[in-house]
């Protein structure tokens, strides 16, 4: 991790979670962290709690499931802050709904976040990052749901995505010459928001076991450790006994 001493991460969805925990550790490791969220007072919080660690966290409002807001933010990160390094996609959702009779606005809720937030923020980190010259380093938050469709709606599909996205990813900055390293983290069932808001505990799942936010974080730090010419490209972690 030495080689992102002083250099500039933006983590979305830091506001809580995995988001939150991989912020801490980045800046404990003296990582200049911008954090991405919807809630700004959350982000805030965060800023004082890491008060005196050897990097710095700047919190920033942006809703990443719109535009105009990640274009805004990304100029903001390059102009005031510098030049991107790391882009962590954090952010996602999931809403309970069904594909036979759902809501389609709750579709359209999880692959804007889920899908469409994580092209448009990496767009921007790979404009700053080849503008720059810098050989940076993308992190997707997938999940095991994107290799196998346990989860019921649009959460699973949305997450197929992005294992697609990570390979076509790959390849078109392979063709382009570029040395950005783009990878994929496809954690378990863990203990976030996303299972909260979603009554995790009133359905069949509330008795499998549970990967902790720092267990994700964790991986994402080795993930972001391998040498310039080792690519993890989608790295699946698991809890003991979940049994898919």
């Amino acid at each position: 991790m030495d080689r992102w001493v002083g250099k500039i991460c933006v983590v979305t969805g830091a506001s809580s979670g995995i988001g939150a925990s991989l912020a801490e550790k980045l800046v404990e490791l003296g990582v200049v962290v911008v954090g991405l969220a919807r809630r700004m007072e959350k982000l805030e919080e965060l800023a004082k709690s890491f008060a005196g660690k050897v990097g710095k966290f700047h919190p920033y409002r942006c809703d990443i499931t719109k535009n105009e807001e990640v274009i805004n933010a990304f100029k903001w990160i390059t102009s005031t802050i510098g030049p991107i390094s790391i882009l962590i996609n954090n952010a996602g959702v999931a809403r309970h709904t069904t594909l036979l009779d759902g809501d389609e606005s709750l579709w359209s809720t999880v692959i804007d976040t889920n899908v469409m937030g994580l092209c448009l923020a990496t767009r921007e980190a790979v404009r700053s990052m080849k503008t720059n010259g810098i050989d940076g380093h993308i992190v997707h938050m997938n999940s095991v749901g994107g290799h196998s469709s346990f989860l019921a709606n649009m959460y699973s599909p949305s997450k197929f995505a992005i294992t697609s996205i990570t390979e076509v990813m790959r390849k078109e900055l392979m063709q382009a010459g570029s040395k950005i390293k783009v990878s994929s983290i496809s954690p378990g069932l863990t203990d976030t928001d996303i299972l909260k808001e979603n009554r995790y505990e009133d359905t069949p799942l509330k008795d499998l076991p549970l990967l902790k936010p720092e267990d994700v974080a964790n991986s994402i730090l080795h993930i972001l450790g391998t040498p310039p010419h080792v690519q993890i490209h989608d790295l699946m972690i698991k809890p003991i006994g979940e049994f898919f």
